[in-house]
Parts: structure tokens; C-alpha cells; sequence
């Protein structure tokens, strides 16, 4: 099974997305194209590690996921592929996987070296179309690319993990205005360790994080409605602290975001005390 998804900040507004496609049909007319996301904000390189991160498992092995933000190659900005967890990559060396990986070592890692074999006028996305079709067909990524051991780390917006403290960072703003951090369940179970805490934000607090929405209800004695607006914390299906109000509707009365003043880049601090 031979599928490409796509992940871009082109929107759906112009013609990028569907050139895309075609340009990927045109070298692998057998290309299974799957759309993960187009509307992540310009060149925000923590929202495309974030909602790759969410869904890329949920492909089969051996899926290519092309990352079209923040493309262009420079000096400082070179085109790579990686194979890690079974799956392959191919974006700009611009901090995205490292953000994605979290430090653990990829299968393989190469420095896309094929431009000089294109056209004098081949784009840069014409260069990441030949190297996913090139993966998807079953080519080696040797075959592409010069293999490097190191990729661009960034350290901003980066979760601080200390003894009784977790500082993460708003990344993410869903389509019901919920505010992702970069916190995961992972963190929380290895630095917590079972101990009581509380979650800071915005001179607001939260005590619980819950299973799932619903368990906002304490009581029997009122219908689900009487809670609608309340805030929570809850790991999303991504593995990721959220905050959330209870059945929120950003269109008509607001959501997280707006009604708790939250937004991309702001603190959410995670306290634990000692038992």
C-alpha cells in the first residue's frame, strides 16, 4: 500500500493543495493521497509537529508523510528524510521532527541531495514530491539523500520537566477553540509518580484532570446541560493536556481560548506536591 498523506499551511482557498496532488500523481499515478491537515498556521513549525504527531500512527508502516511548512531551502533550512517508527518523513530540516522525535534516534536520516538531478526549475516542492514518491514505490531513502546523524533542535516552546513542576505551552487551538499544550500523559505519569497536583494557568486553577468530558458531572442530581461552560483538563486522544470548557461553542458562546484568555505560546504549569 503505497500512501503519501499531506500536511501544508497552503489552506484550500488557492490552487497549491490540488497542484500538489497533481504533481504527485504525475510521478506515482498509483498514490494512495491522503489530506491530514492544510490549515496549519503559517510556518508554525510546533502545530505541524503536533498534529503530525496525532495522527501519523494511525497510517500503516511504511507511509510517507510529506510536511509542506516552511519549505523554502536556504542556508540555514535543508531538505531532509527520515524513517522512524516504521514511517518516513519528509519536510525541511526547520525543527519539526525534532519536536516530533523528542530525542529518540531515527532509522534513518538523510540530507536530500537529488536537486541538482531535477530541472533548473523545479521548486522545492517538486523536490519533496520526487523523494515521497521515490519512498512510497519502495526506493531507499540512501538512494536520495546523503545520510547525516543530526537534525535542527528546537528549543523553544519546549515542556520544562523538573522535580515537583511540569511547564508546558499552549501549541495548539482546536476547531472547538480547545487549548492543546505540549504536556503529555507521558510526562505527567513519569514526573508525578502518583502524587497530588494542580494545574496553573492565566491566575486560574485546575485540580483534576479527567478521564473523559462527562466525568465533569459530580452529581446525579443535575443533567449534564447545568455544567455546559465549565472548565477542565483532560489528556486528549493525542496523548495531550487540554483545556477545555465543557461543550463549548466558539461560534456562539466562546470556548477555551477565548473565554479563559488562553493563547498559542501562553504557560500552563502543572504543580505536584510532596506526599
Amino acid at each position: 500500500m503505497s500512501i503519501i498523506t499531506l500536511t501544508t499551511d497552503y489552506g484550500l482557498k488557492d490552487h497549491f493543495v490540488g497542484a500538489l496532488k497533481g504533481k504527485i500523481l504525475s510521478e506515482f499515478s498509483d498514490a494512495k493521497i491522503v489530506d491530514i491537515s492544510h490549515h496549519i498556521d503559517a510556518f508554525n513549525i510546533s502545530e505541524a509537529a503536533y498534529i503530525i504527531n496525532a495522527a501519523y500512527s494511525s497510517f500503516p508502516k511504511g507511509t510517507v508523510h510529506l510536511i509542506g511548512v516552511d519549505i523554502e531551502r536556504n542556508n540555514e533550512n535543508q531538505h531532509i528524510a527520515m524513517q522512524w517508527n516504521d514511517h518516513y518523513f519528509v519536510c525541511a530540516d526547520n525543527g519539526i521532527l525534532s519536536i516530533l522525535i523528542q530525542k529518540i534516534v531515527p532509522q534513518k536520516l538523510v540530507a536530500i541531495n537529488i536537486h541538482d538531478r531535477l530541472p533548473s526549475d523545479a521548486t522545492d516542492l517538486d523536490v519533496f514530491v520526487k523523494v515521497a514518491c521515490h519512498l512510497a514505490k519502495g526506493g531507499l531513502p540512501n538512494v536520495i539523500g546523503k545520510e547525516i546523524q543530526n537534525i535542527r533542535e528546537v528549543t523553544e516552546l519546549q515542556p520544562v520537566l523538573q522535580e515537583n513542576q511540569i511547564k508546558g505551552y499552549v501549541i495548539y487551538s482546536d476547531h472547538l477553540g480547545n487549548a492543546v499544550t505540549n504536556i503529555s500523559k507521558k510526562m505527567f505519569l513519569e514526573t508525578g509518580k502518583g502524587r497530588p497536583y494542580s494545574i496553573q494557568f492565566k491566575n486560574q486553577t485546575i485540580k483534576n484532570i479527567l478521564s473523559k468530558y462527562s466525568d465533569i458531572a459530580v452529581s446525579d442530581k443535575y443533567p449534564l446541560k447545568y455544567y455546559e461552560g465549565e472548565k477542565l483538563a483532560i489528556f486528549n486522544e493525542a496523548g495531550f493536556l487540554e483545556i477545555a470548557l465543557f461543550r463549548s461553542n466558539p461560534e456562539t458562546v466562546g470556548s477555551a481560548m477565548s473565554l479563559l484568555g488562553l493563547n498559542y505560546r501562553d504557560f500552563v504549569t502543572i504543580e505536584f506536591k510532596n506526599q
